[in-house]
């Protein structure tokens, strides 16, 4: 169990690295990175970049990626808004506020 755990941790670690690879191979993606472009690519609905970005990082770093884009955008219009962020999300899906 532990294994798995830190194998886990040792590529979340290791998709937030942005630094460039030695040698002059191509720099690295970091997960924000990813999932900026991927969240921007979907909107456009790129099939290319979609998966272009969703290679730069594991899935499980993709997913923390855009939540966590989600909740900053979610976040910076209901302040934009002066609402909460359930009201905001909420509207956002379409739902009934509640």
């Amino acid at each position: 169990m532990w294994g798995r755990i830190r194998k886990s941790s040792t590529r979340f670690v290791s998709a937030l690295r942005t630094e460039a690879p030695a040698g002059g191979e191509a720099r690295t993606h970091n997960l924000f990175e990813a999932a900026a472009a991927y969240v921007s690519a979907c909107a456009e609905d790129d099939q290319d970049r979609i998966d272009e970005a969703s290679a730069w990082v594991s899935p499980e770093a993709l997913s923390f990626g855009v939540n966590e884009l989600a909740c900053r955008a979610v976040v910076a219009l209901a302040r934009e808004r002066d609402e909460s962020p359930r009201t905001v999300a909420r509207a956002l899906l379409g739902l009934p506020t509640a």
